[in-house]
């Protein structure tokens, strides 16, 4: 059986937040429930008390929390 490459359907945008307040980030996969791993740079992100992660099925969404420059 050949496995079909899960794909991004919509990508993700660049997105403007105050500092100091939770932004969501959101992408749609051709996929449901395909593994995401969020990273910034080379660093994997985890969940924290700042990053959460969701899916619910094609879509994975990253909440930044308490935003700051350094997330940029």
């Amino acid at each position: 059986v050949l496995a079909v490459p899960v794909l991004f359907k919509q990508a993700l945008e660049n997105t403007t937040v105050e500092e100091g307040k939770s932004v969501s980030l959101c992408c749609e996969l051709t996929k449901a429930d395909a593994a995401v791993v969020w990273k910034k740079g080379e660093a994997t992100l985890q969940a924290s008390a700042k990053y959460e992660m969701k899916q619910k099925g094609t879509v994975a969404e990253l909440v930044i929390h308490n935003a700051e420059p350094e997330d940029a």
